[in-house]
């Protein structure tokens, strides 16, 4: 298995990727504070007028504007290196937020000192910060670890049946269907039996849109972010003979 930025090609040479552990470092940050930082706080924003469906407000969690953009660096990564070094970063970032979930754990039961007064405001925050019960924690991990890799495979295929043509459609089209599956496990493990079944389905197909509607956003910089490694790393990769299994770190 080759060490991180690196890629053993066939005949034994060894591919050394600039860019590749940046990427895999800004992957992880940005997918740990969106689950960590992001839903603890719920924004709404008032329009002048009523919009068809949302009405005169959007209320929404503030992770759903940050996450997205896991999903953009993973268009990247599959993109430019291919699945298979895409499924080592997805792997980087599921092993990060077990972490982050049993190291909040851990923190938050350990007894605080009664001689630190601070103790006394910061216990009850952390409780309320990062203290999800474990149905939320364990929907959050899985619905990311299928969702990405939903997305990054069917990035992959896309861009072998479209011959590299029309970048748009891998990257809105394997959001489309990574973002369903993420929401799909997501708030049905989390909420069930706690909301309604109608609100747990209206909240899946908004927060759906929203996500999906980041990445159309986001369109013109994914086109710039792949056209500027690919220049750089000399990398364009097309996962023709690729195991998509993603139980494996093997390039």
């Amino acid at each position: 298995m080759a060490v991180i930025g690196t890629s053993v090609e066939k005949g034994g040479r060894v591919r050394h990727y600039r860019f590749y552990d940046l990427l895999l470092a800004g992957f992880v940050a940005v997918l740990l504070c969106s689950n960590l930082i992001g839903p603890a706080k719920v924004c709404e924003i008032h329009f002048p007028f009523a919009l068809p469906v949302i009405g005169a407000a959007l209320v929404f969690g503030a992770g759903n504007i940050f996450f997205p953009i896991s999903y953009i660096f993973g268009d990247v990564l599959t993109e430019v290196y291919g699945y298979a070094r895409a499924r080592r970063v997805i792997w980087a970032g599921f092993i990060a937020m077990v972490f982050a979930s049993v190291m909040s754990r851990v923190i938050i039961g350990l007894p605080p000192t009664p001689t630190e007064p601070f103790n006394a405001t910061l216990q009850p925050a952390l409780e309320i910060v990062f203290g999800n019960t474990w149905r939320i924690v364990a929907a959050s991990i899985v619905a990311f670890w299928a969702g990405d890799f939903v997305n990054s495979y069917v990035l992959a295929r896309m861009k072998v049946l479209t011959r590299g043509r029309f970048l748009w459609t891998r990257t809105i089209g394997s959001t489309i269907v990574g973002q369903g599956v993420d929401s799909v496990i997501f708030y049905p493990v989390a909420f069930a039996g706690i909301w309604e079944g109608q609100t747990v389905a209206a909240v899946i197909a908004f927060n759906w849109f929203f996500k999906v509607m980041v990445e159309v956003v986001m369109t013109p910089v994914t086109y710039w972010a792949v056209a500027w490694l690919k220049r750089h790393e000399h990398e364009d990769y097309y996962d023709r003979d690729t195991n998509f299994t993603p139980f494996s770190l093997e390039d």
